[in-house]
């Protein structure tokens, strides 16, 4: 831990952090209010700064990590936060400018690069000034001529003060053209969904703060051609107008789409009582589905309201005797969800159930309560109703789907790093075999199901090589 008596500097010791934590979103046309990319720009925030990662706020990372892991963690070290407060207690020094790593080259208009096609809203939308929720369906024509083989969707808000969220669907009948043909308002007004049946009620999303899913070589999702994206806004509250264009940014497979991504959706009808939150009552829900042929997932996106409080999700054996632990949530924060990623495709056998557990606060001690004093809540669209929901995107098992990482290739996956050397290679291998078999305590654990098994050695050989 670093103390008064060792000199801490911005361009040697602080900007590393800030480049490889912050700067991502805190940069000039991203998520987060203020850059921080210079000297300059740091430490104006520094105090703020040192409070926010002390207290864990950020960044923000919702996820125990003692229970899952997933591509992109935003998670400080404690030797990362120590540094950090003692810059700040030392006054802020930038010292020599030579010692700066330099900020990384970040893509402009994305979070994993130069897009191969921008599908756009035609026009600006205007929202707000009235206090409601608006759900707004706008019909993206995707190529009239050819089928798109896609490995990554990336929806970019163009107002994200007024978007709460954005689902996308597909249609290949013109039925969204036509109902947008009947609305003078640019798109056409759809709560629930889109208006009708469509191809694809859930070809992808967008929540604050989720990371943008690139599938692995032969997986994706296919764009037939001459179809519609749809893409869905849920436009938040507001007291004054707001104005949107969101754009999607499309990249394209370079490979055969082999098997296509399909998304699961757990919701109030699979709860084992019905969705009901009295005022000034404490509620936990749990649903359950059932796993009915061999599957992989790529991700996992628990979804609620502000008057959730924690999520588990997590699957069982018919047996009850195996666990695939999947994610935790202790702490629910609405203004940052997200899609987690798996660090590998994760199997979950036939016949397997998978559990989602949701606790909801319905109380005047949860700050984030949007009533007061505290009303009866049901299932509804609205930002102040409530809701359950577990996504899972996912393919179909094949064999060696665990070998296959779903991390981006710079970006290496340091779970497997068992023997915290910086670096998976030969040793983390002989301390996992001198584990294997444990069922207690084990540190060797990867895939935290209490146990070093087989599992664990695949995903320390999908990311064998890797520096951490």
């Amino acid at each position: 831990m670093f103390g008064q008596a060792q000199n801490v500097t911005f361009h040697a010791d602080v900007a590393p952090i800030i480049y490889t934590h912050c700067a991502e979103c805190h940069r000039v046309g991203e998520i987060s209010p203020m850059p921080l990319t210079t000297f300059n720009e740091v430490s104006m925030y520094g105090e703020f700064i040192e409070y926010v990662t002390s207290t864990g706020y950020m960044p923000p990372w919702s996820p125990d990590n003692s229970y899952s892991h997933f591509v992109g963690e935003r998670v400080l070290t404690t030797e990362e936060k120590a540094t950090l407060s003692a810059w700040v207690a030392q006054g802020k020094p930038e010292g020599d400018p030579a010692d700066n790593p330099g900020l990384p080259s970040f893509p402009e208009g994305s979070q994993i690069g130069s897009p191969d096609l921008v599908l756009s809203m035609a026009e600006p939308y205007t929202h707000g000034g009235d206090m409601t929720d608006q759900y707004q369906v706008f019909v993206l024509p995707a190529d009239p001529n050819n089928d798109l083989s896609i490995r990554a969707l990336e929806v970019r808000p163009g107002n994200r003060n007024v978007s709460h969220h954005a689902i996308l669907g597909l249609d290949v009948t013109g039925t969204a053209a036509s109902l947008d043909a009947q609305d003078p308002e640019p798109g056409y007004e759809s709560f629930g969904g889109f208006g009708f049946s469509a191809e694809s009620n859930f070809f992808g999303a967008w929540v604050p703060g989720a990371l943008t899913l690139e599938y692995p070589p032969g997986i994706g999702r296919i764009v037939p051609a001459g179809s519609d994206v749809l893409l869905q806004m849920h436009y938040g509250p507001s007291p004054i107008e707001e104005s949107d264009q969101t754009e999607i940014n499309v990249f394209f497979s370079e490979e055969p789409i082999e098997r296509e991504v399909e998304t699961g959706i757990m919701g109030p009808t699979h709860l084992d009582e019905p969705f009901y939150l009295p005022a000034n009552q404490l509620r936990t829900f749990q649903g359950s589905m059932q796993v009915a042929a061999d599957v992989s997932l790529l991700s996992v996106a628990p979804h609620c309201h502000l008057i959730g409080s924690s999520w588990e999700v997590f699957a069982t054996s018919p047996s009850n005797q195996d666990t695939i632990p999947l994610i935790s949530i202790p702490s629910w924060d609405f203004n940052w969800q997200g899609f987690f990623t798996f660090p590998t495709l994760t199997k979950i056998p036939s016949g397997y159930t998978l559990h989602g557990i949701a606790s909801y606060d319905n109380t005047s001690s949860n700050p984030f309560n949007p009533n007061d004093p505290p009303q009866n809540v049901t299932f509804g669209e609205g930002t102040t109703d409530e809701m359950f929901f577990v996504f899972f995107d996912y393919v179909l098992y094949q064999e060696g789907d665990e070998l296959i990482s779903l991390a981006p290739s710079d970006e290496p996956t340091c779970a497997s790093d068992v023997n915290n050397d910086g670096v998976i290679s030969v040793g983390d291998m002989l301390f996992l075999l001198s584990e294997f078999g444990c069922t207690s305590d084990c540190n060797a654990d990867i895939d935290l199901d209490d146990a070093v098994t087989i599992s664990d050695l695949l995903q320390l050989l999908s990311t064998y090589g890797a520096t951490c």
